[in-house]
Parts: C-alpha cells; sequence; structure tokens
C-alpha cells in the first residue's frame, strides 16, 4: 500500500496486487483487451469501491475487473474508495449491481444470481425489488429460475433472457422440448414465444390424446395409431354401418362387441376426436349403409401432404391466437401507446368499420379481455364508458382496444387460409409496432398459403 494511515471514507492510492478480492455476484469479470490497453493508456478514472478488513488489508468490493486489468496493464497504483468496514452483505450486492450495470450491462443469469444471494441475505422479494429498483415480478422470476437446477444452468451457459429461463421449468423431464426451446431462444429469440406456446398446446393436445386412449383402453379397445381410412379392409367405421333394423350403429351398440378398435385425434381446438371401427362387421350383425359412401379413391400422396399441413397450420394457429393476445394485453397496459395510434384508430372507423360494428354490437367482449375490464351485464351500464369517465387519460387506451378487439374477433383459422385485405392490414400493423408474427400469420402478410408453422414437440397428424 502507498498509504499506511489508511482510513475509511477517503480515496486512497493503493497498489492493485495488494487488494483481495472479494466473492463477487458477477461469476465471471470478461477483461478483453481493448479494456485492459484502454486502463493501461489512461489509467482507473473511477476509483474502486473497497474496505478494510480485520487484518489491516483491503478488499475490493466493487471493481473487480477494473483491478484485473489494472494488474494486466502494469500499473503501480490504482483509486479506491475506502468503505467502513461493517456494512451488511446485501450493500455489497446491491452496491456490485449497480456498479456493473453502469460499466457493462449485467446479463440476466448474473441478476438471478445477485436476487438469489440478497434472498440468501434474508430479503424478501419486495425488498429485493426496491433496494434494486427492480420489479418485483422480475425479482421472482429469477428466484424461480435460480432454484430449479436445469434453468439455472441454462440462463447461465445460454443468452437467454429470465422470462425465457423460466419458460424451461414448465418442461421439466423432457430434455428434448428444453433443447429445442433454448435453440430457438439462442438462434431466433423473436419466436420463442410462439414456439414456447405451440409447444405447451402440443403437450396440451398429447394429454387429451393419452386420457382419451387411457379411457378407451380399459373399455376394451384395440388402440389404432393411425385411422384406417374408408377402404381398409380389416375395419369398419361404425359411420358405415346399420343394425339389422337397417338403423345406423351408435357407440353404446359396439361396446361388448369383441374386435372393436377407436383412433383418436386431437385438433386445434383440444377437444379429443374418436373414431370407431369393429374388425368383423358381418360377424356382429351389421351391414354397409353402402349409399352413404362418398365415390372417391384413397388420398394421394400430394392430398395426404396438404392435409399435413392444414393440420400443422390450424394447431400452430391456435397457439399463436394465445401469444398474440397476450401480447395485445401488454400493449395497452403500457403508459405510452404507439405514436402512430390515432392512425390506427381512424383505420378502425374506416378500414376495419365491418368488424368495429359487429364487435361493439355484441358488446365488444375481447376489448374488455384486453383492457382487463370485465364485461358488463346486458342491462348494465358499459364499464369502457366508466373507465374513460374515472381515467380521462385512458380514453385512447379504450379505443385503440375497440379497434383491436374488433380486428382479432374476425379472425379464425381461415384467416391464414384465405386472408383478406383487412386481415392483411391489421397483421401489418401489428408487426410494424414490435409484434413477432409466427410462421403460421405471416401467410396472412405474405399472401401465400405456403408456409408452414409446425410445432415444436408433436409433429402434425396425417
Amino acid at each position: 500500500m502507498s498509504d499506511s494511515t489508511t482510513a475509511a471514507g477517503t480515496i486512497q492510492h493503493l497498489d492493485p496486487h495488494s487488494l483481495i478480492l472479494e466473492t463477487n455476484m458477477r461469476p465471471s469479470a470478461p477483461i478483453t483487451p481493448a479494456f485492459v490497453q484502454s486502463i493501461r493508456e489512461n489509467g482507473i478514472l473511477t476509483p474502486v469501491l473497497g474496505h478494510l478488513n480485520e487484518k489491516g488489508t483491503v478488499t475490493v468490493r466493487a471493481g473487480q475487473r477494473r483491478v484485473f486489468a489494472a494488474r494486466e496493464a502494469g500499473l503501480a497504483t490504482i483509486p479506491v474508495y475506502l468503505l467502513d468496514a461493517d456494512k451488511a452483505a446485501t450493500e455489497r450486492i446491491v452496491q456490485q449491481m449497480v456498479e456493473n450495470d453502469q460499466r457493462e450491462a449485467l446479463t440476466d443469469g448474473e441478476r438471478a444470481a445477485a436476487f438469489q444471494q440478497l434472498a440468501f441475505e434474508g430479503l424478501t422479494v419486495t425488498a429485493i425489488a426496491r433496494r434494486t429498483e427492480t420489479k418485483a415480478r422480475e425479482v421472482k422470476t429469477a428466484l424461480a429460475v435460480t432454484e430449479n437446477q436445469v434453468a439455472a444452468s441454462a440462463i447461465q451457459e445460454h443468452p437467454l433472457t429470465l422470462d425465457q429461463a423460466a419458460v424451461l421449468i414448465e418442461f421439466d423431464g423432457d430434455d428434448e422440448i428444453r433443447a429445442d426451446l433454448i435453440d430457438v431462444a439462442t438462434k431466433d429469440p423473436a419466436q420463442f414465444a410462439h414456439a414456447a406456446q405451440r409447444t405447451r398446446d402440443e403437450k396440451a393436445r398429447a394429454k387429451v390424446k393419452a386420457d382419451a386412449e387411457a379411457d378407451l383402453a380399459e373399455r376394451g379397445y384395440t388402440i389404432l395409431d393411425t385411422d384406417p381410412g374408408y377402404y381398409n379392409t380389416e375395419y369398419s367405421r361404425i359411420g358405415e354401418l346399420l343394425t339389422a333394423d337397417n338403423e345406423r350403429v351408435t357407440v353404446e351398440q359396439i361396446e361388448s362387441i369383441e374386435g372393436r378398435a377407436a383412433h383418436v385425434r386431437v385438433y386445434a381446438d383440444g377437444d379429443a376426436t374418436i373414431s370407431y371401427f369393429i374388425r368383423d362387421a358381418t360377424a356382429a350383425g351389421f351391414h354397409t349403409y353402402g349409399a352413404s359412401q362418398p365415390n372417391k379413391g384413397p388420398m394421394t400422396d400430394e392430398q395426404k401432404a396438404e392435409r399435413r399441413t392444414l393440420i400443422a397450420n390450424n394447431k400452430a394457429w391456435a397457439s399463436a391466437e394465445v401469444v398474440r393476445r397476450e401480447w395485445l394485453t401488454t400493449l395497452l397496459s403500457r403508459k405510452t401507446l404507439p405514436k402512430d395510434t390515432a392512425v390506427m384508430i381512424a383505420r378502425g372507423l374506416t378500414t376495419h368499420r365491418l368488424a368495429v360494428s359487429a364487435a361493439t354490437r355484441d358488446g365488444n367482449e375481447l376489448a374488455h379481455q384486453l383492457l382487463g375490464v370485465e364485461r358488463p351485464g346486458y342491462f348494465d351500464a358499459d364499464k369502457l364508458a366508466a373507465l374513460i369517465e374515472q381515467t380521462p387519460s385512458k380514453a385512447q387506451h379504450v379505443a385503440l382496444a375497440i379497434v383491436l378487439g374488433a380486428c382479432e374477433s374476425i379472425t379464425s383459422k381461415q384467416t391464414w387460409r384465405t386472408p383478406s385485405p383487412t386481415d392483411t392490414d391489421y397483421f401489418r400493423q401489428l408487426a410494424v409496432w414490435g409484434y413477432s408474427l409466427s410462421g403460421v400469420e405471416q401467410i396472412v402478410t405474405s399472401g401465400s398459403a405456403q408456409a408452414t408453422d409446425v410445432a415444436v414437440t408433436v409433429s402434425p397428424e396425417a
């Protein structure tokens, strides 16, 4: 040290090699050649923070990167601002977060590690949020990530955000899904929300399918992996069969027949669709309802491919709808709306007037949902009007919600198949505002129905 009368509350110029580096909330402190060269040429312009320990040596509380760089640059001394040694560990962590963010922004992984340390020191979520000037929701998310081994490792090893790492927690036990999501977050982060929602929906559909199949198997049905088709010679679809009294065969009538089978599909709506079959219709006393059979042959490979695309895009559209409406809710919760909001409202009253008119007539349920306002009963006062009355500054938010809710209300699976000019206008506006269109939504803006948006986890069923 250059000064034997070192005291707290002063700036001392000390040998960087004599300084002890305190455990840092940043697990790594990258020192680039450019940074070292800058230190070599200009010295340390901002003092590092340190305190005297019990042995009389100085421990660096914040500024480790500068100490490393000063050592490598060969500086004889650097400025150190000395603090009281009895400061709590929480003060150290908070100071390091502020100091690091001011110089080189912390990654979300580093922030999560810091929040975890503060929680270990006994701080509540509210206290951590207040001390670090962070939203409580972000602190909660960070702590959830650090408590999950896979998510905690992923956010340190990959450039994930806290929200992306938190999504991985949903898929504990499925390494393939997590790997796919990490790959999307790394290579195409704008599509992560869509990929995650498709994965959730596919997982939910898979559960519905598994539950339906388990119930059928318990009732003695053979579970068919694929639909046998109308020209299968082994199984007969009960919809093609009549009883001896020329009545249509029902599910109840085959419940005790040997050779009964079923095939389960789950489409974009998430409900199980079950097709029932029996192996030997004649032995069961049934005959074919020939007049009702369509005069067509098996599907061609091209038709099968088109059907796979149709199913995949319908599922992708259902998933994208969830992400899109969550995004719209966030948009309308912002204090400041997009600069061209007034233009969009005007377009709503002109270009999209039919949608707005129909939605308004029916109470515009989606506008209420997007604003988080309970929809009133038929004879109750309009709650959107009440919101404007109570908070006049929200008038433009309400007007925009009415337009967006109306545009949303007329979207469906048919939108990607046959997009109208107003559909295209609406989705292009969302993209201008920063919404990341999924693949199937890009069909609407491109005018082409050739793209396919396949889910992350389960291949679409033919």
